[in-house]
């Protein structure tokens, strides 16, 4: 990618970010309704009554009562009859099936992710992407601490240094977004961890794959979602992960030159899966890696996840069949 930032100081914002923010449009009863389903998610066995409904997401009682009452009427939720405590109902079902029709991409990356958990005995997750946030997909075996910290559909910022194998492949423009979102994040402009930063980027694209070193922010961000669990709370859990991406920014995060014969505490490595249009639509993630990694087992592992990720790529594309 070409650094097309003007000098800190031009009024541009991948140059400054003395441009006033926008804000962004935001409903309150949205929320409280999408907070409930998180934590239905997120503990995907349990059923929640309504006080502890109300304790864990910090919700007026009467407020709450509303809301479930109106999700029970529409069948996203199911109320037991005896202990009148609420779990996830049909019509989330059949959202679900849905959204799958609509992403086959996922039934077919199945499979191959068993595979590779079967052969290289490491877990994987998959990872989507939505404008602001990296989503936690599946997970296959035990992944990483981290992301086995984390629950289906809980997110990451989609904000520098994070998500950084989806805006590798992307458009120049998203980079520069993703960029402009990690100064944001800081409050003012720092050059070299915009240069950083976008050497990490030209280096994944040019590798194919992502390689991501164990930090101190990782750790802290691991213990801080285990203490979030027991005490669910959505802001606690955005207030955490936001963190993680601004302490990520002071660490050595992504390894861009791999010496075959040097070992690295990896964290996770990650290949990106191309379907409808040429920008990446999952991300396969290996991690659970117990031991150091020499450069050449890095490059062994990647190679194996790329082979499947394509796969994945011309099945989605109509270019191969199950066979």
């Amino acid at each position: 990618y070409q650094n097309s930032q003007t000098e800190p100081g031009s009024g541009n914002l991948c140059g400054s970010v003395k441009r006033s923010k926008q804000v962004a449009l935001f409903s309150q009863p949205t929320a409280r309704a999408l907070a409930i389903l998180d934590l239905l998610m997120a503990n995907p066995t349990q059923a929640f009554g309504l006080t502890e409904m109300t304790r864990r997401l910090n919700l007026n009682k009467a407020t709450c009562h509303a809301i479930l009452t109106t999700m029970a009427n529409y069948g996203f939720l199911v109320q037991h009859p005896q202990t009148k405590a609420y779990r996830l109902g049909p019509s989330i079902i059949a959202a679900g099936n849905a959204a799958f029709a609509q992403f086959p991409v996922l039934e077919y990356a199945r499979p191959e992710l068993e595979a590779l958990q079967s052969d290289l005995k490491i877990g994987f997750a998959v990872t989507g992407r939505s404008k602001l946030h990296q989503v936690l997909l599946a997970l296959y075996g035990q992944a990483t601490p981290l992301l086995d910290s984390f629950q289906l559909g809980l997110r990451l910022p989609n904000t520098a240094p994070l998500a950084a194998c989806f805006t590798a492949f992307s458009p120049a423009r998203e980079l520069e977004a993703w960029l402009s979102r990690a100064h944001e994040a800081r409050g003012v402009y720092d050059e070299k961890l915009d240069q950083k930063l976008r050497v990490a980027a030209i280096g994944i694209r040019a590798r194919g794959y992502e390689v991501t070193l164990r930090t101190k922010a990782e750790a802290r961000l691991t213990a801080e979602l285990s203490r979030i669990h027991s005490a669910w709370s959505l802001a606690a859990l955005e207030e955490a992960a936001n963190q993680f991406q601004y302490d990520l920014c002071d660490e050595f995060y992504h390894l861009d030159r791999i010496d075959p014969k040097a070992r690295y505490e990896v964290s996770t490595i990650s290949v990106p899966i191309f379907a409808y249009k040429e920008v990446p639509v999952l991300c396969f993630v290996a991690g659970s890696f117990d031991k150091s990694l020499s450069g050449s087992q890095i490059d062994d592992i990647a190679t194996r996840m790329k082979e499947s990720a394509d796969r994945v790529t011309r099945l989605a594309a109509g270019q191969e069949t199950i066979g």
